[in-house]
């Protein structure tokens, strides 16, 4: 297979795993799992109310492989267990109270609107990429600074200053890794699928 192209439509990573539905359900679990990990890696943010975690990067890598439906639903799988109790947010914490809980509550929108861009090429070079992962980071944003402003009483200027501004180099360098590392993979499966 020369050409990565399903029956006229560009396939995301997770479709070139054989399988059907178990792989489904696999791929959605193991994605929230790894965001479940990546949400352990915290850096407290000086001022803010909200820590810089790997969480938004996997939630993004997530939707960007396993395509809109699968990235939403493996979105959903983390934001629901982890409501019920699974301390797999940020600091080992369940539940969705917080100052937190709206960007993560945003994962599940940014997951369906990265993979619905991955499964249009928004992940094949470097630029589409970075474009798609600052879609995905806006949408992040504009469901986790209104919770931001509810749960703290903050108003609009200080809740973007708060849960946004001091994210925007770290967000720049995730971003900048993911150009990387996702055409990256691509050309490396597309190589392997010609041989």
């Amino acid at each position: 297979m020369s050409s990565l192209s399903f029956a006229g439509k560009r396939p995301v990573l997770a479709d070139l795993v054989p399988g059907s539905l178990v792989r489904d359900i696999a791929l959605v679990a193991g994605g929230a799992v790894l965001t479940g990990a990546a949400a352990q890696l915290t850096i407290p943010v000086p001022g803010s109310p909200v820590p810089m975690t790997g969480q938004t990067f996997a939630a993004l890598l997530v939707g960007a492989s396993l395509g809109m439906s699968r990235g939403a639903a493996s979105m959903l799988v983390y934001l629901l267990v982890g409501a019920v109790g699974v301390p797999w947010f940020q600091h080992g914490t369940a539940g969705l109270s917080g100052a937190s809980a709206g960007y993560i509550v945003g994962f599940v929108f940014a997951g369906a609107l990265v993979g619905a861009l991955a499964g249009r090429g928004g992940d094949r070079t470097p630029v589409r990429t970075a474009g798609t992962m600052v879609l995905g980071n806006l949408v992040i944003y504009a469901f986790g600074v209104p919770w931001l402003m509810a749960s703290t009483g903050f108003d609009l200027s200080t809740a973007f200053a708060k849960g946004v501004t001091p994210f925007l180099v770290g967000d720049a360098i995730k971003i900048v890794v993911a150009a990387g590392l996702l055409p990256l993979t691509w050309k490396l499966v597309s190589g392997r699928t010609e041989d």
